[in-house]
């Protein structure tokens, strides 16, 4: 993930709380559930951009054979990630369970777009959990490798 890539990350999160306000302004239980999605999304989103992100900027350069010694300054934000890890795959059970109410709640009231929007956030926590967060610590794994030789 480049520098560009990682920023279109952290837009992509604005607009996910953007999204979320949203739905917050349609009233029943599509509002309550997305109020509810919202307050676990947005201090983990938070989280993601300090410790996920960042390290997955320099895999262009590791997957070209480049290191460099300052490439180690990451390795804070990879410990930290695998240290907090538990949490965030835990945070990410409860905003599951709220993305699956929001769903529900969409589609018992016909707020179709809501209910698309929640179907595809379940599908990127998956995501974050299989790949994002996984290669995001490798890059730390395979930087103390490479300073070792």
């Amino acid at each position: 993930m480049s520098d560009g890539e990682a920023d279109v990350a952290k837009i992509e999160h604005e607009h996910l709380r953007e999204e979320l306000e949203r739905a917050t302004a349609v009233g029943g239980e599509t509002a309550s559930a997305a109020r509810e999605v919202l307050m676990v999304l947005s201090p983990h989103m938070l989280l993601e951009e300090e410790l996920a992100l960042p390290p997955l900027k320099l895999l262009p350069r590791l997957a070209r054979g480049e290191f460099a010694p300052e490439m180690e300054s990451i390795l804070a934000k990879t410990d930290a990630l695998k240290a907090e890890l538990p949490r965030m795959l835990e945070e990410h059970a409860a905003l599951i369970g709220a993305l699956r109410r929001l769903l529900q709640a969409a589609i018992k009231e016909k707020h179709d777009g809501y209910a698309s929007f929640a179907q595809k956030l379940i599908l990127h926590a998956q995501q974050e959990e299989e790949i994002y967060y996984p290669a995001s610590i490798l890059v730390g794994e395979f930087i103390k490798l490479r300073r070792r030789r």
